[in-house]
């Protein structure tokens, strides 16, 4: 099977129809048509064996898990997922790795209803790259520019167990639905599709925890050239993340990476409209004008807290 019959047979199939696909696979490009009254964003992530993906993962897996977090780069920005690409880097041709993989990729592309337009096949260590292409109304793109001193800190879902999960990932004395818990939070993050209406409406800045709170968190205020304080005792750290690492929950939370929730700024009289339970959102500090990023310990003494999270050089 050579690069052209592999497309053909693995993701030419694959690739969900969009009414705003003009065409896609098959040329040297892809064309889709953008509304007039929208901003494109584009957003790529790669995703390296033994780095991102351990070898035994189920190729499944991989492709959801890739598709998530690009998927996640989207809701950050408040935009709505359209259309990806994929460039794949393969050692060998394997029928069944890929049919797994084209499997969870299709999956994962008709639940967001996102068209597969293009993309690149090579040969060499298995490396992943998507390309997404998302939409939102012009100008109302939420970045990590734009906190203001006095606004809130907005954490959605709860942390740590993904970065769990790869700490314990070889450990024996998890018990099987522990481990499945925490498994499903490292392969399957969900993307928190359900927030992009109101990170529209409300948000001043936002970014998804990829790296670790406080390291993403940093962006946002260096980006926005202010600083922040985190109240340790708001902090939403995983039950298992809690059961586990008990005094080294919250500095676990803080400094792991592959949550893929949504970290977001907002004024304070904004808050009430992710009050709601179902959305698992909560206030976990505040943005203030001194630059740097401090922390209220559970004792209720203020310090400065470093940002740590995974960084891959």
């Amino acid at each position: 099977m050579n690069e052209f019959s592999l497309i053909k047979t693995y993701f030419e199939a694959i690739a969900s129809p969009r009414e705003d696909v003009l065409f896609g696979i098959g040329d040297d490009a892809a064309c889709v048509q953008v509304p007039e009254d929208m901003d494109l964003l584009i957003s790529v992530d790669t995703l390296v064996e033994g780095i991102h993906f351990l070898k035994e993962w189920d190729a499944y897996d991989i492709a959801l898990r890739a598709v998530n977090v690009n998927v996640s780069d989207m809701v950050a920005m408040a935009a709505t997922p359209c259309w990806i690409t994929l460039a794949i880097t393969l050692p060998i041709i394997d029928p069944s790795w890929l049919k797994r993989f084209s499997l969870g990729l299709s999956d994962a592309l008709r639940f967001y209803r996102i068209a597969l337009i293009g993309g690149d096949t090579t040969k060499g260590p298995l490396t992943i790259s998507l390309t997404i292409h998302g939409v939102a109304p012009k100008g109302r793109a939420v970045r990590r520019k734009g906190a203001k001193a006095g606004d809130a800190i907005m954490v959605s879902g709860t942390l740590g167990a993904a970065a769990l999960a790869v700490a314990y990932l070889n450990d024996i004395n998890l018990d099987d639905g522990s481990k499945k818990i925490l498994m499903d939070k490292l392969l399957c993050p969900k993307p928190r599709m359900d927030l992009i209406p109101l990170l529209r409406a409300h948000a001043s800045a936002a970014i998804d925890i990829s790296d670790g709170l406080t390291a993403d968190l940093n962006h946002i205020l260096e980006a926005s050239q202010v600083g922040a304080t985190l109240e340790f005792a708001r902090i939403p750290v995983h039950p298992l993340v809690q059961q586990i690492q008990k005094e080294n929950a919250i500095a676990f939370a803080l400094g792991g990476g592959d949550d893929y929730e949504i970290c977001f700024t907002l004024s304070k009289d904004a808050v009430q409209y992710f009050a709601d339970p179902v959305l698992n959102c909560c206030c976990v500090g505040e943005i203030e004008s001194a630059f740097g990023l401090r922390a209220k310990t559970l004792s209720g003494e203020i310090v400065p807290l470093q940002a740590r999270g995974y960084t891959h050089f």
